[in-house]
């Protein structure tokens, strides 16, 4: 059976096939929702012998089912939920350990950005923040418990930048914020943060601004904000594990996540680099529920492995985290 500490531990190409190999096995014999979507599709999993071979699970699959390990969901220590929209029917992802999800949210935030007690942690999230289950809010909340500072903070925006202003100067400052949060606070006050702190958008407008395209809402905040450039994490609550953006849009994955991009016509047909299609995700980390998900979002990826969103397709639901429209 595959611990997390061999998926966070893959250090190459081969490592990597491997694992998912496993991973994928344990999945489809103890997974219900996984096996008979399998099943439905006609795969033999005893010919799955590479990862290209894989099916991806569509993600739509947590909001009717319990996509899990075991029928019975009652030994998962953790249960996170989508945002989703008003009266929408929302995700539910089961996470039997939450030694897993912490150990997972850890490594990838050092292997970005350091370790975080080396950090100022600082958090503008009130759409999170006023509803429950939440990953994005328990990943950012352990982040903050072991950070030299931080805080979570929902409008008071004077208190959270007199806090900046007062904060530890040596230590690598992030303030993580959805979107609407950051241009809220630009608008109220006069900010220069003149690039001494890493602003992490995580979410687009929320029901409460237009949403707008991605370059003009980084173009908008770095100017409000005084910085040169807005990083990203890109996460949902279906998944263990995050991959960031240092700018740009250009996100990039720890060694044991991989994204894959799909024919929006065809969702058993992958394309090259380069071609733009539907993300599919590959997160080692979900052990204990699936690993391989064809999500609703709309990307492309480069020879290195990064990738960039561009949207979501039609008639999909808006995804809570990094919704950005073209």
């Amino acid at each position: 059976m595959v611990t997390i500490e061999d998926v966070l531990n893959i250090s190459d190409e081969l490592n990597f096939q491997r694992v998912s190999l496993e991973v994928f096995q344990f999945q489809a014999t103890n997974c219900a929702p996984y096996a008979e979507y399998l099943n439905l599709i006609g795969c033999d999993v005893s010919l799955v012998d590479s990862v290209d071979k894989i099916p991806f699970m569509p993600i739509e699959l947590f909001k009717t089912h319990n996509v899990y390990y075991s029928s019975d969901t009652s030994d998962s220590q953790l249960q996170f939920t989508s945002s989703g929209t008003t009266g929408s029917v929302q995700s539910v992802h089961y996470v039997k350990e939450s030694v897993v999800y912490e150990k997972a949210f850890f490594k990838a935030f050092e292997l970005f950005y350091g370790c975080a007690k080396d950090c100022n942690v600082y958090a503008l999230l009130p759409s999170y923040l006023e509803r429950e289950g939440s990953s994005l809010i328990y990943m950012i909340q352990s982040l903050i418990a072991e950070s030299s500072d931080g805080g979570f903070y929902l409008y008071n925006h004077d208190e959270l930048l007199d806090k900046l202003d007062k904060r530890d100067r040596s230590k690598k400052t992030i303030l993580f914020g959805v979107s609407f949060a950051l241009l809220d606070m630009a608008e109220e006050y006069k900010v220069d943060f003149k690039d001494d702190v890493i602003v992490m958008e995580t979410g687009g407008m929320k029901g409460r601004r237009k949403e707008l395209p991605r370059e003009e809402l980084h173009d908008l905040l770095c100017s409000s904000l005084g910085v040169s450039k807005i990083h990203s994490e890109y996460g949902m609550c279906e998944c263990i594990s995050q991959s960031y953006s240092y700018g740009d849009g250009v996100f990039r994955s720890p060694s044991w996540m991989k994204i894959v991009i799909r024919d929006i016509h065809n969702p058993f047909k992958m394309l090259p680099v380069g071609y733009r299609g539907g993300v599919n995700i590959i997160d080692l980390g979900n052990i204990y529920s699936c690993s391989f998900l064809q999500t609703k979002d709309l990307g492309v990826v480069s020879v290195d492995g990064s990738f960039m969103i561009e949207g979501r397709m039609d008639n999909s639901d808006i995804r809570g985290c990094n919704l950005l429209v073209d």
